[in-house]
């Protein structure tokens, strides 16, 4: 995102569940799930494709951070789309410079071209996901959004300490956005043999052709790639930031939490060690 997107105070969980229709279908502990997740100190990733051709793309990001903030959960935004923001100046160092608060749960980060500045000799810049992990040590949560090739190197190189992730990937009812994402998809399944994803789908309720384009999309994934769209949700881009995310919208983040990349603590007393500084960019003069 070009701009940086503001965030009203969440309602509670139990606010939430207060609401009429919304009690019955959740256990009584609904946060019972979050805490088996982070019962352990543990950063969860969740690749977030970006689509240059969605109009109201930074819609779909707020809607997923506010769905985040109302799990209570401390969440890292780390925009690195072709879209997003250039880094500031010192985050090339040391990326705790570069992160601002958004809310009181939702922080965030410029990252356009900032991982390939970790990228290693198999063409992997997982050192950066590394760095963020000593940049942000008190967040349990961080959203990527980058292009499926930047996200490809970040997690699809196969590194046994860090589990495959679900990527969430963006569209609307347009056929340029559809175009774009359908190919997303191919990078996945021809470079890292990535065959599951969600797609959050920016379109309004009355759109002819929002429910085609998901339908397409799970059906060229089934028929051309082998692959599995697991769900897909609809988001109205006229949808206010501070209006309560929708229950299919936070069963998709809750499904995405538990198919996260996870670097456990282990993990983590080890990051600083390989990720101190980026890799050199190397001279063409």
């Amino acid at each position: 995102m070009a701009s940086k997107i503001q965030h009203a105070a969440a309602p509670s969980i139990d606010t939430l569940l207060g609401q009429p229709g919304l009690r019955r279908n959740h256990p009584a502990d609904q946060a019972d799930g979050l805490r088996r997740l982070f019962s352990q100190r543990s950063l969860r990733f969740i690749p977030v494709v970006s689509n240059p051709f969605i109009a109201h793309g930074g819609v779909l990001i707020e809607r997923l951070c506010s769905a985040l903030e109302l799990m209570e959960l401390d969440t890292l935004l780390v925009d690195a789309s072709e879209r997003g923001a250039p880094p500031e100046e010192l985050a090339s160092f040391d990326l705790a410079e570069g992160i601002e608060p958004l809310s009181k749960r939702v922080h965030y980060l410029a990252a356009r071209g900032l991982p390939v500045r970790w990228v290693d000799s198999r063409g992997s810049t997982r050192g950066f996901l590394d760095a963020v992990v000593d940049a942000a040590p008190q967040v349990q949560v961080v959203l990527v959004h980058a292009s499926a090739t930047e996200i490809a190197r970040l997690f699809g190189r196969g590194d046994a300490a860090l589990s495959r992730p679900r990527p969430i990937v963006l569209c609307d009812d347009q056929p340029d956005a559809m175009t774009h994402a359908y190919a997303a998809m191919k990078v996945f399944a021809q470079r890292a043999d990535w065959l599951s994803h969600d797609l959050l789908l920016c379109a309004p309720p009355e759109s002819p052709r929002a429910q085609a384009v998901a339908d397409r999309l799970a059906h060229c994934a089934d028929l051309f790639l082998g692959g599995v769209q697991h769900s897909s949700v609809r988001v109205d881009p006229a949808e206010p930031p501070t209006a309560v995310p929708s229950r299919a919208l936070m069963a998709l983040v809750e499904a995405a939490l538990a198919a996260a990349a996870v670097l456990a603590a282990s993990e983590q007393d080890h990051a600083g060690l390989r990720s101190a500084l980026p890799a050199p960019r190397l001279s063409m003069s």
